[in-house]
């Protein structure tokens, strides 16, 4: 499955030859697929370990962003994050840097393994303060820790519109892209957080939230981390249940003008997503429709 132009191939084959030169040790381990995102494909290795590969020369800088970051930020998180346990290099034939990490058993956050989403909510709402709290450690928002999901939602008006024209015309005879329009300026319309800026993991979503015996677990993939305001780091909230939406909001005590400019976000990466890989991954796209109704059924449900 190639999501993106220059994506470099990765197959078994090439993984066991990065193992066979840089960790002879782990080379004759089972191998077996483990998933692929948007940003990264993933094999897992033998029983405890994970390789992540980036697909393209610009994920390349969230795998150096984790190696860097995620030991210091684990010391202050009560749940699991990925843990590096190899820097691989370049070779000739796959020419970016990768990784491999600790394996870390759960099943993504969803109906069948979420016993109560009430309390998944408060769990995730959690996390979120812990992460939010950790003091910046001389970062600063800019480079590969500026992402524009930490900034205002004024700079992304005009390619939001073109995802937003996109979606009318690709899904527009099921979802009211006229009501998602509207959610979206009316958060354009508020003035920005004024709170301090905080460490984001940028994309808290159920795939990226672990769950053991029914309660939150792990969060894993900080590709995203950056520094920032916290608005969009509460965006991915509509992809769970209301329960677990409403839990979360309480427990952060998120204001209205907060809430809006989140839902706002939320309209802004589920339309972009759409947008982008509606031919190539239609799973990703199947998610972000689903977080567009969720989103018009509680705008719905609260007019």
């Amino acid at each position: 499955m190639t999501l993106h132009e220059n994506e470099i191939p990765v197959d078994e084959a090439l993984v066991r030859s990065l193992l066979a030169a840089q960790r002879p040790e782990w080379s004759g381990l089972p191998l077996s697929r483990a998933g692929a995102g948007t940003d990264n494909t993933m094999y897992r290795l033998g029983d405890d370990l994970l390789v992540r590969l980036p697909r393209t020369a610009e994920h390349e800088r969230a795998v150096l962003k984790e190696r860097e970051w995620l030991p210091r930020l684990a010391h202050h998180l009560s749940r699991t994050v990925p843990e590096p346990v190899h820097a691989g290099t370049p070779t000739g034939d796959f020419p970016l840097v990768w990784s491999v990490y600790r394996w870390i058993d759960g099943a993504e956050a969803g109906p069948d393994t979420v016993h109560d989403w009430a309390a998944f909510g408060t769990d995730l709402a959690a996390v979120v303060r812990e992460l939010h709290g950790i003091g910046l450690m001389g970062a600063t928002r800019a480079g590969d820790l500026s992402w524009y999901r930490g900034g205002g939602l004024g700079p992304c008006d005009e390619w939001v519109t073109r995802c937003l024209d996109d979606c009318r015309a690709a899904v527009g005879s099921e979802l009211d892209v006229d009501a998602l329009q509207r959610l979206w300026r009316d958060g354009l319309a508020l003035p920005g957080s004024s709170g301090p800026e905080v460490w984001l993991h940028g994309d808290l979503k159920p795939t990226n939230l672990l769950v053991r015996d029914g309660r939150l677990h792990a969060v894993i993939d900080f590709g995203g981390l950056s520094v920032g305001l916290p608005d969009a780091e509460h965006s991915t909230v509509w992809d769970l249940p209301p329960q677990a939406r409403r839990a979360y909001r309480d427990a952060l005590d998120l204001d209205d003008p907060a809430w809006i400019r989140a839902r706002a976000w939320a309209v802004a990466v589920g339309v972009s997503g759409i947008s982008y890989y509606r031919d190539t991954f239609p799973a990703f796209v199947a998610e972000c429709r689903a977080r567009l109704r969720a989103i018009l059924a509680d705008d719905t449900a609260t007019r």
